[in-house]
């Protein structure tokens, strides 16, 4: 019988809903009897998040990695980095708490690396604390990258109707265009294809949206980028035996894709293909990094810092992650 994945959690930003969404998270039994979850992150931030959701928790420290052992529904493992000072306000930008969201996400990449853990779920992370706390990235996605020497990686969002993956994501409209090169394309469909395939559909059919509307109503809008930059990848990904069709107008390509007509949808730019997983619903959508070595995912939500410390934030996305980590681990 395989044993339980062990599951590092990272608190994320320890000013935003983070430490209240885990807390709420880690009070269903469903996680202890499918996985060993760890939290990596400040015990003192945690016990300030029980204590304003009013939830009683059993919480043990854990300050050599090699001593983490499995624990019972109603426990909360700690690997406790104690870098925020006592005193951290909620719902405000702070370069210590950026700081901190960082060493958390190192902390974990090293474990899961050293094969001490078996999947990363990531709490959000404020990119503004985050660039004041020292560390010039423009979101998660890009210090896991880095930090296991990836070059090709795209960033995934997943729903129950629906799976977008990224050509571009964190960068201003005109520089995203710019960017969106050929070889790009083609190595983010093969990036769905790869894990889909591994999911266990067979031939995953993908759509591809086009950049301009009506995908450039050949040539009527735009100035040819659909020609130029996507046209090429698709067709060598289909010369490579890929089930691929575009670039489709991607106002009608969401709709057909929750249909069922796509299993997947490459959106060319970040809001292209977060808009219509957040219309779905923020609850159910999970960030999952693809072509990295270790398996992350993350919830779709930010650090929500105007309800930060209200005790109101919803858990359903955290436990999405989660639930999706536990699925992609190796078995043992």
């Amino acid at each position: 019988m395989s044993k339980k994945p062990i599951i590092g959690i990272t608190m994320g930003d320890g000013a935003g809903v983070g430490p209240e969404v885990i807390i709420k998270s880690l009070q269903h039994q469903h996680l202890y009897e499918e996985s060993h979850p760890i939290v990596i992150g400040d015990a003192s931030r945690l016990e300030k998040a029980a204590e304003l959701l009013n939830i009683p928790i059993q919480l043990t420290k854990v300050n050599d990695q090699d001593s983490m052992t499995e624990t019972a529904h109603g426990e909360i493992q700690c690997l406790d980095l104690n870098l925020l000072p006592a005193d951290l306000p909620f719902g405000q930008v702070a370069a210590e708490a950026g700081n901190a969201a960082f060493q958390y996400l190192k902390k974990a990449i090293e474990l899961a690396n050293e094969g001490k853990i078996d999947a990363i779920c990531t709490a959000p992370l404020n990119k503004e604390a985050l660039h004041k706390g020292g560390h010039q990235y423009p979101g998660h996605t890009e210090i896991l990258a880095e930090l296991t020497g990836t070059s090709d990686f795209s960033m995934m969002l997943s729903s129950p109707k629906l799976k977008v993956i990224h050509v571009t994501t964190h960068m201003g409209l005109i520089d995203a265009i710019q960017s969106i090169q050929p070889q790009r394309v083609l190595k983010v469909i093969e990036l769905a294809h790869e894990t889909l395939s591994k999911s266990g559909i067979s031939s995953p059919k993908i759509g591809v949206c086009g950049i301009n509307p009506h995908a450039g109503e050949n040539g009527l809008f735009g100035y040819g980028e659909e020609e130029e930059k996507i046209i090429p990848a698709i067709e060598e990904a289909q010369a490579k035996g890929i089930q691929v069709e575009g670039p489709l107008p991607a106002d009608t390509l969401f709709f057909r894709a929750q249909r069922g007509d796509f299993d997947i949808v490459v959106a060319m730019y970040h809001d292209q293909g977060h808009g219509p997983i957040k219309v779905l619903g923020l609850e159910a959508g999970v960030n999952i990094t693809v072509g990295l070595p270790i398996i992350r995912t993350s919830v779709d939500h930010g650090t929500a810092f105007d309800i930060a410390g209200k005790g109101i934030a919803d858990e359903g996305s955290m436990l999405e992650a989660l639930r999706q980590a536990i699925e992609l681990a190796p078995e043992k």
